[in-house]
Order: C-alpha cells, then structure tokens, then sequence
C-alpha cells in the first residue's frame, strides 16, 4: 500500500486523467487531494467528480472551494461575487449551472463536508497534510507523535489559516522537527512553487525544472532539522495553464514525484 498526494488541479481534468493512468494507484492506496479542485481550468466540476470518486481518497477543502461556497451563500453579495471570478470562479459557475440540479445539490453538499486538514503515519514519518500551510507560532516538537497528538495541534488551527496562509508558513521553519530531523514534515498546495524564491527560508532547488516547468519544492532543510526539509509545496502551477503548469503526484512512501504538463486547449 502506498501513499500519494495531490493538489491545486484547478479544473484541468485532462491533464489529472493522464496522470493517474501513469501513476496508476491501487484499490488499496491512500490518496490526499489537498483542494483546489476548482476554477480557472476548463472542466472544474469534471475534476470534482473524479476526486469525490477516487477509492480510499481524502479529499481536503482549499481556499478556492471556500470562496465558492462562500458566493453559493450569498449571491447577492456583490463584493463575494467579484472575489470569486476575479480568482477565476466563472469556468466553475458555468459548469454548476449546466448540471442536473439534483447532482449539482450532491455534489456542493460534499463540498461543504471537506475537512480542512489531514494527518497520516508513512514508515516511521507523521505527515500533516493541509491546503496552504499551518501557523506555526509556539509550536515545538513532542516527544512522541502519535495521531492523537497531531489531531490536537491541527485542532488548534485557525481554518483561515489552513485555506489561505502564505509567507508566513513557508517563511520560516515549523519547529516541529527535532535535531534527528524526526517529527511531522507538512505537505501542502496553494503557493505555486514558482512563487516561492523570496518567499520560503530554504528551498532545496529551484521550482523550475530543465524543461521550465513548475515543480514540487521541499523547503526547510538545514543543520538543525539534520538536513530534512520540514514543509514540501506540492502546488505545480497548473492553474496558469499550459506551457508552465503541471498537475503533480508526490509518494509519500520514498518521495517519488510524476508530473503531467497541462497542454495546450486543455
């Protein structure tokens, strides 16, 4: 059984069908999507409805859902409807109103259902798995990591932050880690690596590769970790299209990373 994480596919569903044939996971491995199913890309309700689908699938609320259940509140609301398409909401508007409404009342009520955070044992390593990042302010190491323990710390996170922080998780280190590098390594999306030169602390390489594409980055790694990246951005910038972006799968198992660029008209 292995582990995999994904996110930020923003309605490329071309590109995710492509990379999970090659990935090709198991009825029997765990997958994490960590939001931002929607908006910008062609077919965001497509994509939604293949993550709902996925077998043994943990599928977490990102800042660009949020926004859209928050405009699904109150229409009315004209600076909520602006926020929305000026994020790129008007391809996921579109494709809700051209559903049946009876599925498109089951699909959103799913939506609305997404937990904000996950947490997962792969080998001896603790995961945490969020859309953006976790404040990390007062947080330290514990002397054992348990899930009850890592439930507790995410528990005390401001949803907020989950869905939407920036700079100041990737900005500095998470202090979760002791000197033995153990401890809970934070995987996240919503920061396209690109973003990250001037932003993270550390990066351990540039977030484009020799063919110019936007890549998953670990960030964080240095003596006082012993050398293990505590915060890995798995955002691959396929929300800017083709040319640049890619939807990206990370093993957590041994760190393997697959790509599949998003192509033009797709």
């Amino acid at each position: 059984m292995a582990s995999y994480a994904f996110s930020d596919v923003h309605g490329h569903l071309a590109a995710l069908d492509r990379l999970l044939e090659r990935v090709s996971p198991s009825s029997a491995d765990r997958i994490y999507m960590l939001g931002d199913m929607i908006d910008r890309g062609p077919d965001p309700v497509g994509v939604m409805q293949l993550c709902r689908g996925l077998p043994r699938s943990v599928v977490l609320m990102g800042n660009h859902e949020d926004l859209m259940l928050s405009y699904l509140r109150d229409q009315s609301d004209p600076v909520v409807r602006l926020n929305w398409e000026r994020n790129g909401g008007t391809s996921t508007a579109e494709g809700l109103r051209a559903m049946d409404d009876l599925k498109r009342i089951e699909l959103l009520d799913w939506i609305a259902s997404l937990p904000s955070y996950a947490h997962a044992f792969v080998g001896e390593r603790p995961y945490i798995l969020v859309h953006a990042g976790i404040a990390t302010t007062g947080l330290a190491p514990a002397e054992t990591w348990t899930d009850d323990v890592l439930e507790q710390l995410l528990a005390t996170q401001r949803r907020d932050d989950l869905l939407w922080i920036r700079d100041e998780f990737w900005g500095q280190p998470t202090h979760l880690l002791n000197e033995r590098g153990e401890g809970p390594v934070v995987v996240a999306g919503h920061t396209p690596s690109l973003y990250l030169p001037g932003m993270a602390d550390r990066m351990g390489r540039m977030p484009l590769g020799d063919d110019g594409r936007c890549r998953i980055v670990r960030v964080g790694a240095c003596a006082a970790t012993c050398m293990v990246a505590d915060r890995w951005d798995i955002d691959s910038g396929a929300a800017s299209g083709a040319g640049m972006g890619q939807v990206s799968m990370l093993r957590l198992d041994d760190g393997a990373e697959f790509y599949e660029p998003v192509r033009e008209g797709e």
